[in-house]
């Protein structure tokens, strides 16, 4: 099929940089990141402009949750990059024992990051630094549901950044498709499950690995023992920043019948703390990217179970911060991910229940739990799987750079962040070194081989681990 974007040359172009050994070189991976470094700094009020035309956020939440969670990981890769690369030592087992064995840190060649709307700066430039630390020549696609900052990316990326190695390839769903057809050496994805799986397939067809960070249902379960007052604060913030619309945002709530009501009361107690009576007038509050995700938002609220919020605005793309309670499992707003600022309430009779109801669903991005009972909290660790759990907040494990990000089973395969980003855009290669004197030591593996030899069995025994039964 004939290439219309002439994406193919363009894929070309940049394995040939990656063969020439561009990105190769210590010297060379640093001054890519403290280029990116600069151009975050010198460009950040047009980035906040550009997150604030698209998604209506505000300058504290851009930086705090956008800008710094690239900043941040540029400073430890240029800080850990010389350790990172270094050869891992392994040693080696008893015949081997004079040869040197290690763990080499290759570069895969090209990689495609493709990055989500939500938080555009974030999860398009935060997999950069991973695959720039470790040599790549990388292809970024952000999102084109946040145009504006999208338009920016690709031209302060051409600008400040190697163009033989880094390019911005901005467009719709035809341009992605096209992009997928090339082959890379691995491919990390952001974005919904479904969308997850087209990836995944068009991958298959060139045995390309890839990275897919999902999202799923995020489920919060609250106990009596909490500090409702502080707690609340917690929960309201990680839902509904950036309007609901974070992967790992608080979806809904399992606590205890006789919990509902005082929790509702401390949720609404902190909406009004945080954005005031209305929260349309408040600059601290976003909005719903479009009239889409406006409308799809929209359909999930049941406004007979609604107690606080249900304000909306479709010419200013607003939903209030909205609390639904009594839900059951056959509520629409419990059959997707809400994406938006919806906070359903689960009621439930026991801790138990509570996870027999997350084990019943798929494997969300993150858990959380409330309580300040150990016991409890340890037996939802251990009596769930989860992309990520946080015990007494929510999203801030995702901000801890030694804690690997990513999800499990519906949520996601693979994970970055940290050494793990680095890790994941690297191939770790088996290497070893032999002497090509003490040959006599091989003897035994080469042909006529004498089955009897008595020596076998001995050596059989020296180098087999023993296992009792």
């Amino acid at each position: 099929m004939a290439d219309n974007y002439g994406y193919t040359e363009l894929v070309g172009s940049l394995r040939k940089s990656f063969r020439e050994g561009k990105m190769k070189s210590y010297e060379a991976r640093i001054k890519q990141l403290k280029q990116l470094h600069l151009m975050l700094q010198e460009n950040e009020q047009e980035i906040y402009d550009a997150l604030h035309q698209d998604l209506h956020k505000c300058k504290v939440e851009a930086n705090l949750m956008e800008v710094l969670q690239v900043c941040i990981p540029i400073g430890e890769a240029i800080g850990q990059l010389h350790n990172w690369m270094k050869p891992e030592k392994k040693s080696g087992d008893l015949l081997n024992r004079m040869n040197t064995c290690e763990i080499r840190k290759d570069p895969l060649g090209v990689v495609l990051v493709i990055g989500a709307w939500n938080y555009p700066v974030q999860l398009c430039l935060l997999p950069i630094v991973g695959a720039i630390a470790a040599g790549n020549c990388v292809i970024l696609k952000p999102s084109e549901v946040s145009p504006t900052i999208a338009g920016v990316l690709e031209k302060l990326i051409h600008k400040y950044l190697d163009k033989d190695c880094i390019h911005v390839v901005n467009g719709g769903i035809p341009e992605t498709t096209a992009l997928l057809k090339q082959r890379f050496d691995h491919i990390l994805y952001t974005g919904s499950a479904n969308v997850g799986k087209i990836v995944m397939t068009a991958a298959a067809k060139h045995l390309t690995p890839v990275t897919l960070e999902l999202g799923g249902k995020c489920p919060a379960i609250v106990d009596k023992t909490c500090d409702f007052a502080t707690i609340t604060q917690r929960i309201v913030w990680g839902k509904f920043c950036n309007a609901g619309q974070t992967c790992l945002a608080v979806d809904y709530i399992l606590c205890p019948k006789d919990c509902q009501q005082d929790l509702v009361e401390s949720l609404t107690s902190a909406i009004k703390k945080f954005y005031g009576e209305n929260p349309q007038k408040s600059d601290s509050y976003g909005r719903i990217v479009n009239k889409r995700h406006f409308e799809r938002v929209c359909k999930l609220i049941n406004s007979s179970k609604v107690v606080y919020g249900n304000v909306t605005d479709a010419d200013d793309l607003y939903i209030s911060p909205t609390i639904m309670t009594n839900i059951t499992a056959d509520d629409t707003v419990m059959g997707e991910e809400i994406f938006g600022p919806l906070l359903p309430i689960v009621t439930v009779d026991s801790i138990d229940e509570a996870i027999e109801f997350v084990n019943e669903r798929e494997k969300a991005l993150a858990l959380y739990v409330f309580s300040n009972d150990y016991k409890t909290t340890e037996k939802v660790a251990n009596s769930t799987s989860s992309g990520g759990m946080c015990v007494n907040d929510a999203l801030v494990h995702a901000s801890v750079p030694s804690l690997p990000f990513g999800g499990v089973g519906e949520s996601g395969m693979g994970a970055y962040h940290g050494q793990k980003n680095f890790d994941t855009f690297t191939h770790h290669k088996s290497y070893m070194w032999k002497n090509q004197q003490l040959e006599g030591a091989n003897s035994i593996r080469y042909p006529p081989y004498d089955e009897n030899w008595s020596v076998l069995k001995w050596l059989e025994w020296l180098i087999t681990p023993t296992v009792k039964h």
